[in-house]
């Protein structure tokens, strides 16, 4: 377990875990905002891209609901090219995460800002981490929304930072800067 907040839980993710990723993966709702609807998931690439092991210093987490899994987070060290991108100074803890709720249903109910937060907490008292931050795509507003909600701010504009469904997207860098 990585943490876990009231009925909140984050553990690593496991083989058994792999017909809920590859349901999430493959539902058109999940993939307009998480990899693109042209980048359905089988189960292979789910193994390849979130079950293998993985020298990327990557965590891929589970996210359970009162004890169902509903959804995947992921943190990582932001690596050495993502500071000079990001404006940072290279002598920062810096961690970015990314995260869906693959369970539509438990979608609007403050489940994504109870984990926001919680990975914020886990990050800055267990990591170290002196800014958490969090690049989403411009359209995706109910995923700034959260993480405005849970003390993130909008730092820069990204032009064409990401492609999804084949189209460059412009993304915010948000941030909590635990420093403050």
């Amino acid at each position: 377990m990585v943490f876990q907040k009231g009925q909140l839980l984050v553990r690593e993710v496991r083989t058994a875990d792999a017909d809920h990723l590859v349901r999430w993966l493959s539902d058109e709702r999940v993939l307009f905002f998480y990899e693109g609807r042209d980048q359905p998931h089988d189960l292979e690439l789910v193994q390849e891209r979130y079950l293998a092991e993985q020298d990327d210093g990557i965590t891929r987490c589970i996210v359970e609901w009162e004890g169902e899994p509903i959804g995947l987070i992921r943190f990582y060290p932001l690596a050495e090219d993502g500071f000079h991108i990001r404006g940072y100074p290279s002598d920062l803890s810096v961690w970015e995460t990314d995260h869906f709720i693959g369970e539509p249903g438990y979608w609007n109910r403050g489940i994504g800002t109870e984990l926001i937060r919680g990975i914020v907490e886990y990050l800055t008292e267990s990591k170290g981490a002196e800014i958490v931050a969090a690049v989403p795509q411009v359209r995706n507003t109910r995923a700034i929304r959260c993480y405005e909600k849970c003390g993130f701010r909008r730092v820069k504009m990204l032009p064409r930072h990401q492609k999804h469904e084949g189209v460059m997207q412009n993304c915010w860098l948000m941030e909590y800067r635990h420093l403050d």
